[in-house]
């Protein structure tokens, strides 16, 4: 009981639970502050989606979030969260049930070394519960107050269940911490109140917003005159500056005539941003993130603490260079968005092209919307083609980019969607491979509270984004199916009707998307779309092809050095 007070004192209202015998005085304490409507509990039977929905409840909440284990490898299972957590700058709170000390190392059943278990990505505090509970609690709320994910393992000794006869969580309730109102990327304040860096005008600068950016970035791009190349979870990705196709404009000339950039956030989606903010022969000022590492891949960048500022209005040459990138960005946006409606029509029916379907998700983006979005190829498809939205229209577009890993994604988007209750709608979109590696976390319990969420998964059979990188090439085809591409044939209706409460969908055309995108969900709604996987690289070489046809013929680079 004392170590859930802690939690509650520290901000905690959210708690996923594992079931164990080692942690029963922890589930049982649990569940009556749940009923008493202290804390909500989650109950999962898969520690690894257990700790992803953790993960996602503490994203969508801006608040810490504890996930309570059972000993041995159910601590293990959570590693994968704890590491996204860590660099993501997530708090997620593991407490793990533990033999007492005097039995490690003895062969006892289920126990193992779990202190230091998740080594540099969350500290451990090994806990004898054999303290007064006010130490207890007080050691648990001093521990859990962090931006980061932090480990405490709990020696449980004796007789494990509480007496039936004493309360297992105060009568009359828990007075605890406020947490607050969860802040949204278009209303974040800056916290940081020291006095930032001043730039000179002068170089043509670019403003690259990578994940978790911040609304910041926008606010410099747009009063420093500056084109902004924001990612679709940045945060940033707003306003009359902010270019819709800048990854490809990247591969044109208009490249030459960078001059300056300024990254914040963690940019992680593209090659040619990551050659951008590589080059040592630019001026490259990277922002610390909230974790406080600067995105500086090719170690050339000078490392601001917090975004810079500019004075002044921009000058005739830079009036002209952010207006040659809107220029291109216009031109380019139309040209693709006519190339993919061809691409369309030349399917057989029942198919959609993978980026018609981005579209139609970025457009489902409306004001206060939530969105969840997998790694590999639906964040990509994404960035080249989603419309920059209106500032403060307080959307919410996230993704697990610490790692990037594609596992924990169901479990992410379901504890993103529990979190924002008022939020207008909740969606999550995802590849094949993602939803079946996370497929566990559909598996709720009937009494486990369940959000309305739009679920959409992009089917190509298999792991398409592959075929973009060299293993994609002919020389590697013989081998390219069964170890990278690696299809299931897996029938998503069946996978998903074996899960009840759980509605599933398979959409034919973009109009039957964009009506089920656009009604209220009810519960989880797993919606199937089939795209073709073989055209990836194809298409990819003619976007490029198509970029520097429209960068090129309209003179849109006239005046790079």
């Amino acid at each position: 009981m004392a170590v859930l007070q802690g939690l509650r004192d520290a901000g905690v209202r959210e708690v996923v639970l594992a079931p164990g015998s080692r942690s029963t005085p922890l589930a049982l304490a649990a569940w009556a502050a749940d009923r008493a409507g202290d804390l909500r509990v989650h109950v999962r039977i898969d520690e690894r989606s257990a700790g992803f929905l953790a993960l996602g409840l503490a994203m969508g909440g801006h608040a810490p979030v504890a996930v309570v284990t059972t000993s041995g490898t159910a601590v293990g299972n959570l590693l994968p969260a704890v590491m996204e957590a860590h660099h993501a700058g997530r708090p997620l709170v593991v407490v793990s049930a533990d033999r007492p000390d005097h039995l490690r190392g003895t062969g006892a059943n289920q126990t193992t070394d779990q202190v230091g278990l998740f080594g540099r990505f969350a500290a451990t505090t090994d806990i004898r519960t054999s303290a007064p509970p006010s130490q207890v609690r007080e050691t648990t709320a001093a521990v859990c107050r962090a931006d980061a994910p932090v480990h405490l393992n709990l020696q449980l000794d004796g007789l494990l269940v509480p007496d039936p006869a004493t309360p297992w969580w105060p009568v009359g309730g828990e007075d605890g911490a406020d947490t607050g109102i969860p802040e949204d990327d278009d209303t974040a304040a800056t916290r940081d109140r020291s006095r930032p860096t001043t730039l000179g005008r002068g170089p043509r600068t670019l403003v690259v917003a990578g994940d978790d950016a911040g609304p910041a970035a926008r606010i410099l791009a747009e009063r420093a005159g500056w084109p902004l190349l924001a990612e679709p979870t940045s945060g940033a990705r707003a306003g009359a500056n902010a270019v819709r196709t800048a990854r490809l404009l990247l591969g044109t000339s208009l490249r030459a005539g960078v001059e300056r950039v300024v990254v914040v956030g963690h940019p992680t989606l593209s090659r040619p941003v990551t050659a951008l903010i590589s080059d040592p022969e630019l001026e490259i000022l990277a922002v610390r993130t909230r974790v406080g590492v600067a995105t500086d891949p090719g170690r050339v960048a000078q490392v601001l603490d917090q975004v810079p500022r500019v004075d002044g209005d921009p000058e005739p040459d830079e009036e002209r260079w952010l207006g040659r990138w809107r220029a291109a960005d216009r031109a380019l946006s139309a040209a693709i968005d006519a190339q993919v409606r061809s691409w369309q029509q030349d399917l057989p029916p029942g198919e959609l092209h993978p980026l018609a379907v981005a579209a139609e998700i970025g457009a489902a983006v409306t004001p206060r919307a939530t969105l969840v979005v997998g790694s590999s190829n639906p964040i990509r498809d994404l960035d080249v083609m989603a419309t920059p939205f209106e500032p403060l229209g307080r959307r919410f577009v996230v993704a697990n980019r610490g790692l990037a890993g594609i596992d924990g994604v169901v479990s992410t988007a379901i504890g993103v969607a529990l979190a924002r209750p008022s939020a207008s709608r909740r969606l999550a979109v995802m590849g094949d491979l993602t939803f079946l590696h996370d497929a566990n976390a559909l598996r709720l319990g009937p009494d486990e509270p369940r959000p309305d969420l739009h679920l959409v998964v992009v089917n190509d059979d298999g792991g398409s984004i592959f075929s973009l990188l060299e293993q994609g090439g002919p020389d590697y085809a013989a081998a390219f199916e069964r170890v990278f591409a690696t299809p299931t044939g897996t029938d998503l209706a069946a996978l998903v009707g074996a899960t009840p409460g759980t509605t599933y969908r398979r959409v034919l055309d973009l109009p039957e998307l964009r009506a089920t995108l656009n009604r209220p969900a009810r519960g989880i709604e797993v919606t199937e779309v089939r795209v073709p996987r073989g055209t990836r690289r194809a298409d990819a070489a003619a976007l490029a092809a198509l970029a520097a046809a429209v960068v090129d013929g309209a003179g849109l680079d006239e005046g790079a050095p």
